[in-house]
C-alpha cells in the first residue's frame, strides 16, 4: 500500500511548492502537485520536506578506533540531523581502507548498527596504487588522499608522483580522486618560524597553516586533473585566496570540484577564544572576509556543496585544559547540526531555502555516484526526506549532541530551524528527539 506525506512546502526538484509524497517499497512512485492531493495522508502542515541530506565527508572510525566514534552513534546523529546518506573517510579506521580485506572489514563492523545508508571512501597512499582497481570493483565510489601529514601514521600522504600512478589508475573509471589540498612546506617553514610563540592562542595555529599551503596544493591538482582527464575534489576548502585558481580551471573546463565545510561558514578567527581547541581543524578556520568570501564563492556556485567533515576524538585529545593548539587533535565535531547551522547563516544573508537541496543533498549525492537514487525528492530515488521546522530559534546543548563524545564548538550556540523527523527508505528513522525502528542503514556499492 502507498504511503503518502503532503506540506504546503516540499522541496521538489522544480522548487518549493504545495505538493503530496507518494511512496511504495522504499521508492517516490509520484511527486503530485498540492498538499491534500491524496485522501489520508500524512499532513507535515507549513514543515519544509526536504530530501534526504547526503554528507560525504564523514569519520566514522570503525572499525579499529570505536573509542573515538562509531557506526551506531555517528549514524544516529546523522539521522537526528535529516542526514540519510553517509560516506565515510578511510583514515581513521584500523586497518585503513586501502585494500579490499580493509574494507570487507569495515563492511563487518557496520552490520546491524547504522541507522542510515552509507558507503566507503578507499583510500591513497603511498604504494598503493595496485590496489585502486580492486577496491573500485568492489563498489568505493572514488578515493581520498592527503598531500600533508593526516595525523594518522598509517594513512600515508602522498606526492606528484604517487599522484600520477593514482590517476593512471582512475583514468576512464569515472571515480573521483579526494584531496586533502595542503602541502607540507609552507606548514613546515610557519611551524618553525612559531616556535617560540604562545600555542594558547589561535592566532598562532592560524599562522602555522597559511592560505599558500592551499593554494600550492590547489594548484598541482589543477594541473594534474587537466593533465589526466580524470575527475578530482577539493575537500573542505578554508582559504577564499585559492578561488581565483578554481575560477579560471571551470573556466578552462577543468574535471575539478571543491566543497567547503558548515565550521568555515559559519565560524570567524576573530570570534575564536584562545585555547579553545575544540574548533581545531585542518584547514584552518580564517577570518571573518574570508568566511564571506566562502559564502559569495557558494552562492555564486564556485563552491559546490557543503558537508560537516565530522571528526571526533576522545575528550583527551583535545587538550582542552592546556588549551595547546599544536598538542590538540585537529578535527570538529558537528554531524547532525549542519542543517541549521548552515541555515542560520542562509537566513542571515538573505538565500532562500531552496539552495539546500543542491548543496546539502544532490551535490554530494552526485559526487558519490548516487545521483537519482540519493537526496532528491524525484519518482524512482529512495524516499528519504526530513520534515524541517525552518522557523524555530533554539540554543544548542549536550542533549541534542548524538554522536559518542559531546564536545563541539557548537555547544551554546543559537541556531535558527530543526529537525523534526527523518525517513530513511519510507521508514521513519528520527522524530522529535526520539531514535524510530531500529538499524536498518544499508551500503550502498557503486558499480
Amino acid at each position: 500500500m502507498a504511503q503518502a506525506f503532503c506540506s504546503t512546502r516540499v522541496l521538489t526538484p522544480d522548487g518549493l511548492m504545495p505538493a503530496t509524497l507518494l511512496i511504495e517499497e522504499g521508492r517516490f512512485v509520484e511527486i503530485r502537485s498540492g498538499a491534500n492531493a491524496v485522501a489520508g495522508a500524512h499532513d507535515c502542515g507549513n514543515s519544509v520536506l526536504l530530501p534526504g541530506l547526503v554528507d560525504s565527508h564523514v569519520h566514522i572510525n570503525e572499525p579499529g578506533r570505536s573509542e573515538w566514534e562509531g557506526f551506531a552513534t555517528a549514524t544516529r546523529a546523522a539521522a537526528a540531523g535529516g542526514i540519510t546518506t553517509l560516506v565515510d573517510m578511510p583514515l581513521n579506521c584500523v586497518p585503513e581502507t586501502t585494500d579490499v580485506d580493509a574494507l570487507e572489514a569495515k563492511r563487518a563492523a557496520a552490520q546491524g548498527k547504522a541507522w542510515v545508508d552509507w558507503a566507503a571512501w578507499g583510500g591513497v597512499v603511498r604504494g598503493n596504487a595496485a590496489c585502486l582497481q580492486p577496491l573500485a570493483d568492489a563498489g568505493v565510489p572514488g578515493f581520498k588522499c592527503f598531500l600533508i601529514h593526516s595525523g594518522i601514521d598509517g594513512f600515508a600522504w602522498v606526492d606528484e608522483a604517487d599522484l600520477r600512478a593514482a590517476l593512471k589508475q582512475l583514468q576512464g573509471t569515472g571515480l573521483p580522486l579526494l584531496a586533502h589540498a595542503e602541502v607540507a612546506a609552507p606548514v613546515e617553514a610557519a611551524t618553525a618560524a612559531l616556535a617560540n610563540h604562545d600555542w594558547r592562542a589561535y592566532a598562532t595555529y592560524l599562522a602555522s597553516r597559511p592560505d599558500a599551503a592551499e593554494i600550492e596544493a590547489i594548484a598541482l591538482l589543477i594541473r594534474l586533473a587537466e593533465e589526466f582527464q580524470t575527475p578530482i575534489h577539493i575537500v573542505h576548502l578554508s582559504s577564499a585566496a585559492a578561488l581565483p585558481l578554481l575560477r579560471d580551471a571551470r573556466k578552462r573546463g577543468a574535471p575539478v570540484t571543491v566543497e567547503t565545510c558548515t565550521q568555515y561558514l559559519h565560524c570567524a578567527a576573530e570570534e575564536i577564544p584562545d585555547g579553545a581547541t575544540e574548533y581545531k581543524c585542518a584547514p584552518p578556520i580564517r577570518s571573518a572576509e574570508n568566511r564571506d568570501k566562502l559564502w559569495k564563492a557558494l552562492d555564486d556556485g564556485l563552491i559546490d556543496f557543503v558537508v560537516t567533515d565530522h571528526s571526533p576524538c576522545p575528550p583527551a585529545m583535545k587538550h582542552r585544559e592546556e588549551g595547546r593548539w599544536d598538542k590538540a587533535w585537529g578535527g570538529i565535531a558537528s554531524l547532525g547540526l549542519a542543517l541549521p547551522v548552515l541555515w542560520t547563516g542562509m537566513r542571515a544573508r538573505g538565500i532562500g531555502i531552496e539552495r539546500i537541496a543542491q548543496w546539502m543533498a544532490s551535490g554530494p549525492a552526485r559526487l558519490a555516484g548516487f545521483e537519482g537514487k540519493k537526496g532528491t525528492l524525484a519518482t524512482g530515488a529512495d524516499a528519504d526526506f526530513v520534515v524541517f521546522d525552518p522557523e524555530v530559534e533554539w540554543t544548542v546543548t549536550q542533549d541534542d549532541l548524538h554522536f559518542r563524545h559531546k564536545i563541539s564548538p557548537y555547544l551554546g550556540a543559537r541556531l535558527q530551524g530543526k529537525v523534526r523527523e527523518t525517513w530513511l527508505r519510507g521508514e521513519q528513522a528520527y522524530s522529535q528527539g526520539t531514535f524510530t525502528g531500529d538499524s536498518r542503514g544499508l551500503e550502498l556499492v557503486r558499480r
